[in-house]
């Protein structure tokens, strides 16, 4: 049986599903997303996209293509009509549909579309063996703070680390590491302190991480945010990301060096573990 999306004030199946091919997020990227985990059929972290997809609409001049009641309505009926008990619900909102021209106009009507994916996360085999990344230079644009669905040269990095034997690949600008592919990038130092680079332009701020760095400072692990290097990274005791698709995920190897023994270490396998309970246990 096929899902049920939605496009556009209409619950469809997804082969009936259409939108213009004059919409700008078709022609020009001209869009942003939000994922929202789901756990137990319910959504996690769910206020913090809601925040992130206000401002990345903002900082485009795209109006809200709806009320944040109706947004979340729309998720939970999505996540019911597909029986969604692990995955996530994905929502874009473009510019809406105009002839193709560079510049747009005020009296725009935004298109939104949402459409489920069931798949496991919180028994994923790569949080069990770990993650491989490759360095690789950052070379997108510089608002990567608003998530647009601009992410041709992520998928590009993506496919150059699984061509080089790796699962993802972090990007690095100026010496400095910004980000993953799709994540925020973590190192734990020897003495125990997780680093994660600061907020600005340059990365996205991710839903996930913020919630981490409240779980660890309620646990009193310490957290520094500012940037580090490869070589830094390489010489930590243990290295992670954080996503809503991926929530914690251990980095084992970063350009062919091993991290530690080579495995998930004790402090990343934990702060997963407090990621998951505290999901679930705030998760509507």
């Amino acid at each position: 049986m096929s899902r049920i999306v939605y496009v556009n004030g209409e619950y469809l199946p997804e082969e009936e599903a259409k939108i213009s091919i004059f919409d700008r997020g078709f022609l020009m990227a001209d869009a942003v997303y939000e994922v929202a985990s789901v756990l137990d059929g319910k959504l996690l972290d769910y206020a913090g996209h809601e925040a992130r997809l206000a401002r990345s609409l903002g900082e485009l001049e795209i109006p809200m293509p709806a009320s944040p009641e109706e947004i979340l309505e729309i998720h939970r009926q999505l996540v019911t009509r597909n029986g969604v008990e692990e995955g996530a619900v994905y929502m874009q909102v473009t510019r809406g549909a105009a002839d193709r021209d560079f510049a747009w106009t005020a009296d725009m009507t935004p298109s939104l579309v949402l459409f489920t994916q069931a798949k496991a996360i919180v028994a994923s085999p790569m949080a069990q063996r770990g993650s491989k990344v490759i360095s690789l230079d950052d070379l997108r644009w510089h608002r990567r703070d608003i998530k647009t669905t601009q992410l041709l040269y992520a998928s590009m990095a993506k496919m150059q680390a699984k061509a080089a034997g790796a699962d993802d690949a972090w990007l690095v600008e100026d010496g400095k590491i910004t980000e993953g592919t799709s994540n925020n990038a973590w190192i734990v130092t020897k003495d125990g302190v997780l680093v994660t680079r600061q907020l600005s332009n340059d990365l996205l701020a991710g839903i996930t991480r913020a919630s981490l760095m409240r779980y660890a400072a309620e646990a009193q692990i310490s957290v520094e945010e500012r940037a580090f290097t490869v070589e830094e990274a390489k010489g930590a005791a243990e290295a992670f990301v954080t996503s809503a698709s991926a929530f914690v995920m251990p980095v084992v190897e970063i350009d062919g060096v091993k991290l530690g023994a080579g495995s998930p270490g004790p402090v990343a396998t934990r702060l997963r573990e407090i990621y998951v309970e505290e999901s679930r246990r705030t998760a509507i």
